[in-house]
């Protein structure tokens, strides 16, 4: 007989099958109650291992012995005429089949398991699928933990980090966690898995950094988020005699192992600019600063960074960031400088950091924030941040600033995707939320400002920075006294930064709060402010210096409520060859192109009528453009308003003014007298209730926020000033 026939005969090989197909049973099962136990990583692979040592013993077991009426017997002990292998073979076979019958459903379960998580489940208002989530290659990378005894060896551990998110940048096919997310959890001991959901990644890559004497310890590991599965680790022992050496080497191996893990690739990324260590030290503190978006984080920055640049006077990133916290120290932004001051003086930093390193990706990112400030350079910031983009494509800063770039030149819908995208990647990088707040609101999609805020809220429902985002919510709504009443409790927990100054100070002035406005408020809207108590010098003086800057909005505004139309044409005859020069350099943006508007008005109202028809007609195709990118607004709305009523539609202009209305668009005082062209309307008998209509909302929104109503629109100004 063959040795074949006989491992048949005794069972061996029916006993190696059960044995397998009860070994996938097992491991199966482990794998399901690993994380409802979270057991450590390590709990599957041991369990493997003991299964694979002991199908030795069971098939030597098998092959020895045999079971037998009167128990378990030496197969050499039993005649073979009167063995029992063929009953215990159909036991064996009964018990194969009865495995592999619930093997196969196992297997069933888990495929159906998956297409209701995939298909059939219906998420909560903000919540996303996980599925959806986390994609397979999508990393976060949290900031290494310093376990050394002294706390000034945190730059390096950061630094490491640094690298590693730079390293990562290169690496197109590879989703990462935005650095500012990322580094919200540091110091805290989380829970992978919400950190996971919190920043929609499938990967956790973590690590310490132990310093000690001359000796450096560093360990990294790579973990999956929904088992907790380690899939990668390692220890670096190093002399410390460069610690830029030491973090390129690690940065690379530890790149290069993540790409063999995660993409099955091996290169390697370049190396990082070198300074002093304690150059570097002041950098990334400064840096990490500038993250925060707030003004005296922005201002301690700038002292570090101006130490780093006495230190080092050629160390390039240093003088970008210089140069980005300048320009977003401006009154606008997160400080109290002018603009065009501002600007000026952090251009000159950017310009160092490219005369140093010309691709360095911070300091064209900065050259792109530049450009962003400015109606007139908006196209060259594209242009700016995308190289900006291409040389980082992690660069969250970039990203932002490009968006801002395209809602100046129009491209809504590119803005909205770029920002969608940013809110996924780096959901806890602030500018990114208040700015995706905004423009889903802006642009008609009240939905996916309503999924993001529950998404944050979800995260942390304690964030200050919630109450600024349910304010632009309750503003673009129409609810402008709910929108100031939240803006107050925001400020009661700390400073805010120009865009909250700007969100309180619509809900001042929209509840006809004009002193207040005038104090506490934003520059930025302080001119109509000042105009309604009786300020009109000082109201003139800031117009004329935000027209030097590149926006003349409020000084056509004020020529308009006085009736002084020459003077307008004239600021801009003198100062553009033609209108469409003018447009150019004054593009319209989601709540229509009220500047050209009010050229229109202008010119209609001195009877020059070629000129305005090229004005009528300049307006027309953007906000045309706008209605085609699904913008929507009541301030959009009333444009359109104004905007048909001088084009002769007088019904296509009073649906979209009673429209605007209806969702909060309401002047500050007697229509016709704050602005001059509700006379197009004044005249029409449609007129006089959508007038009480703007009365009534006024007046609900004062008594929201504890003010006396006004009986009449007269009483507006006449009681304010």
């Amino acid at each position: 007989m063959s040795i074949f026939q006989e491992l048949k005969r005794r069972n061996v090989i029916r006993v190696a099958v059960a044995y397998a197909i009860a070994c996938w049973v097992i491991l199966q099962i482990v794998d399901v109650i690993s994380p409802i136990f979270e057991l450590p990583g390590w709990a599957p692979r041991l369990v493997f291992v003991l299964l694979a040592v002991g199908l030795v013993p069971t098939l030597i077991f098998a092959w020895v012995y045999e079971i037998t009426p009167e128990g378990v017997k030496r197969e050499s002990e039993i005649d073979h005429t009167q063995s029992i292998v063929g009953a215990t073979g159909k036991k064996l076979n009964i018990i194969i089949a009865v495995s592999l019958i619930v093997a196969v459903g196992l297997l069933l379960t888990d495929r159906l398991d998956v297409g209701s998580k995939g298909s059939t489940r219906v998420a909560a208002a903000g919540e996303t699928d996980e599925a959806e989530i986390q994609a397979p290659s999508s990393i976060a990378v949290l900031p290494f933990v310093n376990m050394s005894s002294d706390e000034e060896q945190e730059y390096f551990s950061d630094g490491i980090t640094e690298e590693i998110l730079n390293s990562l940048a290169s690496v197109t096919e590879l989703k990462v966690a935005g650095r500012t997310s990322s580094f919200a959890f540091k110091g805290q001991n989380d829970d992978l898995r919400r950190i996971g959901d919190a920043l929609g990644v499938a990967h956790i890559l973590e690590g310490s950094v132990r310093k000690a004497g001359a000796q450096v310890r560093i360990t990294a590991q790579l973990i999956r988020v929904d088992n907790g599965f380690h899939m990668w680790s390692e220890t670096y022992d190093r002399e410390l005699t460069d610690i830029f050496a030491i973090q390129d080497e690690i940065a690379n191996e530890i790149l290069r192992q993540l790409k063999t893990h995660l993409l099955g690739d091996n290169d390697g990324p370049a190396e990082a600019q070198k300074t002093d260590p304690a150059v570097y030290a002041l950098y990334l503190k400064a840096k990490q600063r500038i993250y925060t978006r707030t003004g005296s984080q922005i201002e301690q920055a700038i002292r570090e960074l101006d130490e780093a640049i006495q230190m080092d006077p050629e160390y390039a990133p240093a003088y970008a960031q210089r140069g980005i916290a300048t320009i977003l120290l401006s009154e606008g932004q997160y400080g109290s400088l002018p603009d065009s001051e501002a600007n000026r003086r952090g251009k000159r930093f950017i310009d160092k950091a490219l005369e140093l390193n010309p691709d360095h990706p911070d300091a064209v990112a900065g050259l792109g924030l530049f450009y962003s400030n400015s109606p007139a350079t908006y196209e060259q910031a594209i242009d700016v941040l995308e190289r900006a983009l291409e040389l980082n494509p992690n660069s969250i800063d970039a990203s932002n600033w490009l968006q801002i770039a395209l809602t100046g030149v129009g491209d809504m819908r590119g803005a909205v995707e770029m920002l969608e995208e940013m809110t996924e990647r780096d959901p806890l990088y602030q500018p990114a939320f208040s700015n995706a707040m905004q423009k889903f609101n802006s642009t008609g999609q009240p939905e996916k400002a309503d999924a993001l805020l529950a998404r944050m809220e979800a995260f942390d429902p304690d964030d200050p920075e919630l109450l600024q985002a349910r304010a632009t919510s309750a503003l673009f709504r129409g609810q402008a006294g709910e929108s100031l009443r939240l803006m107050e409790e925001f400020r009661k927990r700390g400073p805010i930064s120009g865009v909250g100054q700007l969100y309180l100070s619509f809900g001042l002035i929209r509840t006809g709060q004009f002193e207040r406005a005038t104090e506490e408020g934003s520059p930025y809207l302080r001119v109509e402010a000042l105009y309604n108590v009786g300020r009109k010098a000082e109201a003139y003086e800031d117009a004329y210096r935000f027209a030097a800057d590149g926006f003349p909005g409020d000084l056509f505004k004020l020529f308009l409520t006085e009736h002084r139309y020459r003077d307008l044409a004239n600021y801009l005859e003198e100062r553009w060859p033609s209108i469409s020069a003018f447009a150019a350099e004054n593009p319209g943006d989601e709540y229509g192109h009220d500047v050209v508007n009010m050229v229109a008005f202008a010119y209609r109202s001195l009877d020059e009528m070629e000129r305005f028809d090229e004005a009528i007609q300049i307006e027309e195709r953007h906000l045309n453009k706008m209605i085609e990118q699904g913008v929507s607004n009541f301030v959009f709305s009333g444009s359109l308003a104004f905007h048909k009523a001088m084009a002769g539609d007088l019904d296509a202009a009073f649906e979209h003014l009673r429209h605007a209305v209806d969702n909060g668009f309401v002047p500050l005082g007697e229509p016709t007298e704050v602005d001059p062209r509700f006379t197009l309307f004044a005249n029409d008998s449609r007129f006089e209730p959508i007038r009480e209509t703007m009365l009534s909302t006024l007046n609900r929104d004062r008594e929201l926020v504890g003010l006396e109503p006004f009986e009449d629109y007269s009483e507006v100004l006449a009681r304010t000033r």
